[in-house]
């Protein structure tokens, strides 16, 4: 892959430790990049985009973080959730309320059912590179680099298209700052407001046999809101605005690398493209460049982890990611595949304890249930989804554990990617509207049943 020359004058946070800067990951082996083969025109583009302004804001940063560890302690639940890879064609204000409206909806269906506070954080606003399986795509007697995403190359299967661009590295951070300028002003301008969650409502509730009681919730919030007001006789104007943060995983170094900022009155560095960026297994080595540049910034991170994950690799990245405890830095998103959540996650959780450390259990229940159509078509079905949700719970709470969190792959538009759900999608109507690039995600209607599924058993079980 193409480098960049590293800064002359690196961080160095703890003498016991090598020192860091936004570019010694230059000096490891760096997985997933794409091979840009102007390096002149990359290393101008990384300029360009490290002049320009941060998206995110380092107060927001921890504000999230500590928002995020008082989920680790049981006080709050997270919920995260977004496409599998936005596009550049799909940044449109359309597409970005309907996402912005279905986390909503779904947060508002947890806040009722675990009466607990419900962390907002969507996949968007930078979640434009993938990883990938190989490093090249065969279509008969053509071979060509593979897709990575919007942040790299196109879709189009023709050498022009397939080229890594650099240009596309300043074009993802102009979308994510009209994402981001789009979606504040949603959240700030009372598109949130709970004196009004009706206007939420999607046609979901005209299909689903679980529409009575998304009604019996919906009465029941704006009861609890004419409650208070009346006790404290005024308007609780806090009611129309949300806190919302963004995340991506942060795949394309040299794109992490030019918005990670030293800022005033604060010790460290920020990366200051999104809120919350994660490392995917993947890229997890612990020698690897991307811990290497994960373990500098200050933002709270995330690791995926699988069934691959053995108990020294994830004890080995606790002690590199998360060296001081400090609340809400480090979440660990588990993976499995409904079925295999007994088998492995009592292991991880009983590795974490033994580290003495606390991170925040999130269970990401999509990918370890992908499955190809006799057809050839990548799908995820509803009821395995649900199950290694409810599986989680179940031995977390067993262990004395906490799982604070969920991660979903959703969209707020109607496609038909996931079979399963109260349609009862099955194979043949992915045909009708099946829109990813990359993995299958639940529509609108599935994502908000899915919530209130869950939030029924968190009811049920007490959670």
């Amino acid at each position: 892959m193409s480098r960049l020359e590293p800064d002359s004058s690196p961080l160095s946070p703890d003498p016991r430790t090598p020192a860091w800067g936004p570019e010694s990951w230059q000096s490891k082996e760096a997985l997933q990049q794409p091979n840009y083969p102007d390096a002149d025109a990359l290393a101008r583009t990384v300029r360009e985009i490290s002049s320009l302004p941060p998206l995110v804001t380092s107060w927001e940063v921890e504000s999230l973080k500590t928002q995020l560890g008082k989920a680790a302690q049981g006080e709050a639940f997270l919920l995260q959730g977004g496409d599998c890879a936005e596009s550049f064609e799909e940044c449109d204000s359309g597409r970005i309320a309907a996402k912005l409206k279905i986390l909503l909806q779904m947060s508002l269906i947890l806040v009722h059912g675990t009466r607990k506070r419900v962390i907002r954080v969507g996949r968007i606003a930078g979640q434009y590179a993938k990883p990938r399986s190989s490093d090249v795509e065969s279509r008969g007697d053509v071979t060509l680099p593979t897709y990575r995403g919007d942040l790299v190359n196109r879709i189009g299967f023709t050498k022009e298209d397939r080229t890594p661009d650099p240009q596309l590295l300043l074009r993802g951070y102009e979308r994510a700052a009209l994402t981001l300028n789009f979606v504040r002003a949603l959240a700030d301008g009372g598109f949130a407001d709970l004196h009004h969650p009706e206007y939420w409502k999607l046609d979901f509730i005209r299909h689903s046999a679980l529409a009575a009681e998304y009604e019996r919730i919906v009465e029941s919030i704006q009861e609890s809101v004419r409650f208070m007001e009346a006790v404290a006789d005024i308007r609780l104007g806090a009611l129309g605005r949300v806190d919302f943060y963004t995340s991506h995983e942060g795949l394309s170094l040299l794109y992490e690398q030019a918005q990670t900022r030293e800022v005033p009155h604060r010790d460290g560095w920020y990366n200051l493209s999104t809120h919350l960026p994660w490392v995917g297994m993947r890229t997890a080595q612990t020698g690897g460049a991307h811990v290497e540049y994960f373990r500098g910034i200050r933002n709270p991170i995330a690791v995926k982890i699988g069934p691959g994950m053995s108990p020294e690799w994830l004890t080995e990245l606790i002690d590199v990611l998360h060296p001081n405890d400090e609340p809400g830095r480090l979440s660990l998103i588990v993976r499995l595949g409904a079925g295999n959540v007994r088998q492995h996650l009592p292991t991880f959780v009983d590795t974490v304890a033994r580290t003495g450390k606390t991170v925040l259990w999130v269970c990401d229940p999509m990918h370890g249930n992908t499955e190809t159509t006799t057809d050839g078509i990548k799908t995820r079905n509803f009821d395995k989804i649900l199950a290694e949700i409810e599986e989680s719970f179940a031995v977390h709470r067993e262990l004395g554990s906490y799982l604070g969190g969920i991660h979903f792959e959703m969209t707020g538009e109607d496609v038909t990617e996931c079979v399963g759900g109260a349609r009862g999608l099955s194979a043949e109507d992915l045909k009708r509207d099946y829109r990813s690039q990359v993995d299958p995600r639940l529509n609108y209607e599935q994502a908000l049943e899915m919530s209130m599924l869950v939030a029924r058993g968190l009811r049920s079980n007490g959670d």
